[in-house]
């Protein structure tokens, strides 16, 4: 995906890297649940029309799609408006969703690759 290009140029987004306890964590549950996981986190934290605390929602650390999601700028409304151009103040479509869901799955692979 291209956008990883342009991501992979931004400092910010780039500095964001799979901790040894992300790996072995997704080693544990499997990419299925964790795409399961990034599913819920899209649609209930960032696809909402109004999210009340936009910019706010995802956490720094705790579970690798959280950071995913920061190093895909997909981590808020704003980052998503900026990095992807999906408005602010709309739903996000289920294509949306699932071509956010696609884009934190592939970032994820890529740094299980570079074990």
């Amino acid at each position: 995906m291209e956008i990883l290009d342009r991501l992979a140029k931004s400092t910010f987004r780039n500095s964001f890297k799979l901790k040894q306890k992300d790996i072995d964590y997704i080693n544990q549950k499997g990419l299925e649940t964790i795409k399961k996981h990034a599913q819920d986190f899209i649609s209930k934290r960032v696809a909402p029309a109004y999210v009340a605390n936009d910019g706010k929602q995802t956490p720094m650390k705790g579970h690798p799609v959280f950071i995913a999601q920061h190093a895909t700028a997909t981590c808020c409304r704003k980052c998503i408006n900026k990095w992807h151009k999906f408005p602010i103040g709309t739903q996000l479509t289920q294509q949306q969703q699932d071509y956010i869901v696609e884009l934190i799955m592939k970032w994820i692979e890529k740094q299980l690759e570079k074990q």
